[in-house]
């Protein structure tokens, strides 16, 4: 089946309700476009869950604040369909910003406190907020069985899976293992803003990840390696936002089960983001 397009919710909708007569499950993979190997990998993961795959590509202006990059986010739509016909996927649905947000500024919002002031959070005041309403709203529009989320972005999954267990949307959450490029830099959209030699230095961070699980199991202390973890980023040239271990589970306080080590720091133009999970033996 060629991938079909929707640019409204009564033309998703209406195309959903066929599926469903015919019994078919269906997937989501939530995106905001200038899709690359890491999205595509969550639409082939996607097709191995379900009948039926809708991506969709939708900049998101409520997860953006007011000095970040709303405005210069690269919309890449023509390549992007390009891309998910070749993935496997059915549906593209792009909506407008109207047709996401009919009354303007949202007067209902989605929140998960416990999650959303933390770690990236903390340095992007509202971005969980807008990610959550979105989401909640794309979940509505679609109506989706299954909804497949990168790992790259640890924090964001965890918000999702918590407001859908606490909302109880009947939406199943996968994670996919984050997508790398061959120096273990984590892909992301926002990775062409790199210049070759930041994209090489950016490996770094992959580097760092592993060793600090390697002192983990080797019981090196925690905190003075993540302290020397800050210390080596920023003389590589990084601004670090932070570079933090959290409890896998919870991303509360890191406890004897597994941990997850997590970092956002600036290079150049682009602020990147990675985690690593420690499993406990």
């Amino acid at each position: 089946m060629p991938l079909s397009i929707s640019h409204t919710r009564a033309e998703t909708q209406s195309q959903v309700s066929q599926w469903r007569r015919a019994g078919q499950r269906i997937a989501l993979v939530p995106t905001m476009g200038n899709l690359h190997r890491g999205h595509f990998a969550l639409v082939e993961r996607a097709r191995q869950v379900a009948d039926r795959v809708i991506a969709t590509v939708f900049v998101n202006p409520t997860q953006f604040g007011p000095d970040e990059d709303f405005n210069t986010y690269p919309r890449t739509l023509d390549t992007d369909a390009t891309g998910l016909a070749e993935a496997g996927c059915d549906l593209l649905y792009a909506p407008s910003i109207a047709d996401m947000y009919p009354y303007g500024e949202p007067r209902c919002w989605v929140e998960v406190p416990a999650l959303s002031d933390i770690l990236c959070g903390a340095f992007r005041p509202g971005h969980f907020r807008g990610v959550a309403t979105v989401v909640a709203r794309l979940f509505l529009h679609t109506q989706p069985d299954v909804a497949v989320f990168g790992e790259k972005d640890f924090q964001q999954l965890m918000v999702i899976r918590y407001m859908t267990l606490d909302l109880g949307f009947p939406t199943e959450i996968v994670g996919m293992p984050t997508v790398r490029e061959d120096n273990g830099l984590a892909m992301s959209s926002r990775n062409q803003y790199l210049t070759p030699k930041e994209r090489q230095r950016a490996g770094l961070i992959y580097r760092l990840l592993r060793d600090t699980e390697a002192a983990v199991h080797r019981g090196d202390a925690l905190e003075r390696t993540l302290a020397g973890g800050l210390r080596t980023l920023v003389a590589a040239g990084f601004s670090p936002d932070y570079f933090e271990a959290r409890d896998a589970e919870s991303l509360g306080p890191v406890s004897d089960g597994d941990l997850v080590l997590l970092v956002a720091a600036r290079l150049g133009k682009a602020r990147l983001i990675d985690n690593w999970v420690v499993r406990r033996p």
